[in-house]
């Protein structure tokens, strides 16, 4: 079963109306977007109310610096069954365009949760800050929300290690190739899915097929070789060793995921996959031959095996 994908830009279906909704972004959806949907679903449960998760698509940062390099920690897809599995009723997605943009904070409060979408509750983090220019904030959410019979919670942040958890947190981990990190703050290996597309097939030639990977608006960690499972359609759980990069061995270079995976010989094109990052090996490297990058991918998948079974 997956959980309805309401848009916000509709009114919600009447079985859903009077929810509690977990507002925020939630990319990588972490230890901290985890305590505010927890307080969401808890307190929907408490009084026997729909449970809401709402995220932005895109993200206003895409909106607002269209060129920004990828940052993403998550798709919708992958959203919404993490959404699923932390207990919420529904998914919701506001469509982040020049509208919502100039939405004022009071329109969103008024006409969009109240009215169009019949929210009973809201809960945020402390730092959460909506409508046009960032007008509103948890103060003006809860004092515009008494007017119109809203109630509003807000949840502190999550600290670990003193440091308060956060996806600029996971990201600068991810690209620093600390894969420990990254997985202790999301609570999951940070992973990416794809459709495997059709490559040059170097990589069959000298006994190491790989499926290839788009990276589409994904966060880019740190270029290398990394220890991966990944899961097929299906469910069924491989383990391999990728390559995250330019290919600096083969020309021209091009960006991609290479997974090669361990005892595997079927065909995954066209085939949605997703691969997850547990270990980070080595940084990328150019080999002089053929003999020694095949030296080296034999090397790196003899460690991956390890680091995987243990």
């Amino acid at each position: 079963m997956t959980i309805p994908l309401l848009d916000a830009r509709q009114p919600v279906p009447e079985s859903l109306r009077g929810a509690v909704i977990a507002l925020g972004n939630f990319d990588g959806f972490h230890r901290g977007h985890q305590a505010v949907a927890g307080a969401a679903i808890e307190w929907a449960r408490a009084e026997g109310r729909p449970a809401i998760i709402a995220t932005f698509d895109p993200h206003p940062v895409r909106f607002f610096a269209p060129d920004a390099a990828p940052f993403r920690l998550t798709t919708l897809d992958q959203r919404q069954e993490l959404f699923e599995a932390a207990g919420a009723d529904a998914m919701l997605v506001f469509h982040f365009d020049a509208q919502l943009a100039g939405t004022t904070a009071q329109e969103f409060v008024v006409d969009l949760l109240v009215g169009r979408l019949g929210a009973a509750g809201v809960v945020t983090g402390t730092d959460f800050t909506f409508g046009k220019a960032r007008g509103g904030n948890i103060t003006v959410l809860a004092e515009l929300g008494s007017t119109c019979g809203l109630a509003t919670r807000a949840v502190g942040p999550v600290a670990d290690s003193g440091e308060v958890v956060s996806s600029t947190r996971i990201r600068e981990a991810l690209q620093a190739g600390d894969c420990a990190a990254a997985t202790h703050l999301l609570t999951r290996p940070f992973a990416i899915r794809g459709v495997v597309q059709h490559g040059d097939k170097v990589g069959r030639t000298i006994g190491y097929p790989t499926a290839n990977l788009p990276l589409g608006n994904y966060l880019r960690p740190r270029y290398g070789i990394y220890a991966v499972t990944a899961v097929l359609p299906g469910g069924k759980v491989l383990h391999g060793a990728a390559n995250l990069g330019i290919r600096p061995s083969f020309d021209p270079p091009k960006e991609l995921l290479e997974p090669h995976f361990f005892d595997f010989s079927g065909d995954l094109y066209g085939q949605e996959i997703e691969v997850a990052f547990h270990h980070f090996l080595r940084p990328e490297a150019k080999f002089d031959s053929l003999d020694a990058l095949t030296a080296q991918m034999e090397a790196d998948c003899n460690r991956a095996r390890d680091l995987l079974a243990g």
